[in-house]
C-alpha cells in the first residue's frame, strides 16, 4: 500500500510538472480598462491568443474588465498580480489620493477612438454651431469631457459659451441626443461604427488633437521592487502583440472578434481605424504626449500643473532601447 502510494504521489507531481508552460511561466490574470468594450485592451487579447506572453516568461490567463476610472485602479489593487492598464487620468488621481502606484509602461497614445455627433438632419456642422446649445458628455471631469474642451481650445472657442450635459455614459447620451434633449453628443468606437448610420459625425478628435498618453501600465511600487521580472514579463509579452497587430491588422481583428465577441467586419474596421494613428505604443514614454494629456486635465480641474514624470514614472521595466526614448 506504501509503494503505491508513492508511485500515485510520483505520477500526480509528474503530471502537474508537465502541464506547466515550457517557458516555465505563470499563470496571472490582471486588469485592464474597459476590457471587451473598448479597443485599449487589444494587445492583450492578441498576446495571449498568440503566446507572447508565455514566449515571455508569464502566461495570462484571464483580464479583469471595468467601466474604468476608479474601479480600474482598485481592480489592480485587489488582484495578485497588481499590474494593469488604465486611463491615465485615473492613474493620476490615485497617485494624487496617495495611492503608492508607479507608472511603468505607456500604452495608448491618441484619442482617435472619439468623436463627436449629431442628428443626420442637424444644422451642426462645425463645433463653432454649438455656441448657445448644449451638448452631452458622459460625466464631469471624464476623459469626453476633457477631449471635448481641448477640441474646443484647439478651434478658440469659449467653453463657457456651450452648456455641458453629463448624460451618464455614451448610449445615454444619445438618446438624449435622439430626443432633442442636446444638439450634440460625444461619441467613442466601436460604438460609432455600430450607430454610423443613425448619426452624423460633426468632429473627429484625431483631426483636431495631437498625439497624447492616453493609457498607462501601472503597479505598486512593492510589488515592482519584489517582482520586476513579472512587470518586464508583460511589457515584453505586450510588446511583441503590438508590434504583431501592426504587421497584420486583419489577424489581429480576427482574434479580437473572437475574444470580446463582436461581429468579425465591424471589429476589422475598429482596428484599421486605429492602425492609422498608430493607438498602441510598445510602451515607451514620450513626455510631449505625457505633457499634453496634463495639458487636457488641467482643462478639467483634474491637475494644477504638469507633474514632476520622474517621480511617478519608472522606465527601468522597459527593454532597453525603449528606456532611451523620450
Amino acid at each position: 500500500m506504501v509503494n503505491f502510494s508513492r508511485k500515485f504521489a510520483s505520477t500526480v507531481a509528474l503530471a502537474a510538472l508537465l502541464a506547466l508552460p515550457a517557458s516555465g511561466a505563470r499563470a496571472v490574470e490582471i486588469s485592464v480598462t474597459q476590457w471587451g468594450a473598448s479597443l485599449y485592451g487589444i494587445p492583450f487579447a492578441v498576446g495571449m491568443e498568440e503566446g507572447h506572453f508565455k514566449k515571455a516568461g508569464i502566461d495570462i490567463t484571464d483580464i479583469i474588465g471595468s467601466a474604468g476610472g476608479g474601479t480600474s485602479v482598485r481592480n489592480i489593487l485587489a488582484s495578485d498580480t497588481p499590474y494593469g492598464e488604465v486611463a491615465t487620468p485615473a492613474a493620476l488621481a490615485a497617485l494624487k489620493q496617495g495611492i503608492d502606484l508607479v507608472i511603468v509602461n505607456s500604452a495608448t497614445h491618441t484619442v482617435a477612438e472619439s468623436s463627436l455627433v449629431t442628428m443626420p438632419n442637424s444644422d451642426i456642422k462645425g463645433l463653432e454651431d454649438l455656441v448657445g446649445k448644449k451638448m452631452s458628455i458622459t460625466s464631469p471631469k471624464s476623459t469626453s469631457e476633457m477631449v471635448f474642451l481641448m477640441e474646443l481650445k484647439a478651434k478658440g472657442i469659449d467653453a463657457s459659451k456651450i452648456q455641458r450635459i453629463a448624460a451618464g455614459g455614451y448610449t445615454q447620451g444619445l438618446t438624449m441626443l435622439e430626443q432633442g434633449a442636446v444638439s450634440a453628443s460625444v461619441l467613442i468606437e466601436p460604438l460609432s461604427i455600430i450607430r454610423k448610420d443613425n448619426y452624423r459625425t460633426v468632429i473627429r478628435a484625431k483631426d483636431i488633437l495631437p498625439p497624447m498618453t492616453t493609457s498607462v501600465g501601472i503597479t505598486t511600487r512593492e510589488f515592482a521592487a519584489k517582482n520586476p521580472e513579472k512587470i518586464r514579463a508583460i511589457i515584453a509579452g505586450r510588446r511583441a502583440a503590438v508590434k504583431s497587430i501592426y504587421a497584420d491588422p486583419t489577424k489581429a481583428a480576427t482574434i479580437v472578434a473572437k475574444v470580446f465577441k463582436m461581429e468579425p467586419g465591424l471589429t476589422k474596421v475598429a482596428v484599421e481605424n486605429m492602425v492609422g494613428p498608430n493607438m498602441w505604443t510598445e510602451g515607451e514614454f514620450n513626455t510631449k504626449e505625457l505633457n499634453t494629456i496634463a495639458e487636457g486635465l488641467q482643462l478639467i480641474g483634474e491637475l494644477d500643473t504638469i507633474p514632476d514624470w520622474s517621480k511617478i514614472i519608472d522606465k527601468s521595466y522597459l527593454p532597453a532601447d525603449l528606456q532611451a526614448k523620450q
